[in-house]
């Protein structure tokens, strides 16, 4: 009969812990929405496919992004942080414009993590190769379709928004640059 107790308790803290790590793997729920305002004309750059905020159209936003992990799944986005390009103004990190040509990256929010990864290096992972990129700014899952956001709706939770190098390295063809199932993890 004591062993029986005792195979109960460790039953019953088992489905505990289950509980606890599902929790946790769960991801961060939304924090919120936000309604899409029409851009005035020619101020949503379309560069790289991007998306324009649609009039009454709701966004879902995020203050958090799933756990990091040594292996954290994400997609990966294009983006272009050069001057005129899609990613609007002056990257956050360090107010400067990077050519296409430099592998860098910016990080949805909670990743981001209020700019504690500014400027460190993450390796991302995809088709069999891995590169170093450097992050240099954040795709803004708490806010967008406004001026400050390039008229382009938030980003997702789970966002790598990379240069063109970061493709390139990854070796992906060109006419397949847009969304890919990637994992990154902190260098």
């Amino acid at each position: 009969m004591k062993n029986l107790g005792i195979a109960a308790l460790l039953l019953l803290l088992v489905l505990l812990a289950s509980l606890s790590i599902e929790a946790r793997f769960q991801g961060c729920k939304p924090s919120g929405k936000i309604e899409g305002k029409k851009p005035p004309p020619g101020q949503c750059n379309r560069e790289n496919d991007s998306d324009c905020c649609k009039q009454g159209k709701f966004y879902t936003t995020y203050k958090c992004s799933p756990p990091v992990s040594g292996s954290t799944k994400a997609v990966l986005t294009l983006n272009s942080f050069q001057k005129d390009g899609d990613g609007g103004g002056p990257s956050e990190c360090d107010n400067q414009y990077h050519s296409d040509d430099t592998p860098v990256v910016a990080l949805s929010t909670g990743w981001y993590n209020g700019g504690s990864r500014c400027l460190n290096n993450i390796k991302v992972s995809a088709n069999g190769r891995t590169v170093t990129a450097m992050v240099v700014h954040e795709c803004d899952s708490t806010m967008g379709c406004d001026g400050d956001h390039d008229y382009q709706p938030p980003c997702a939770n789970n966002i790598v928004d990379a240069s063109k190098a970061v493709w390139e390295a990854l070796g992906v063809p060109e006419d397949n640059w847009g969304y890919l199932d990637i994992t990154w993890s902190d260098n």
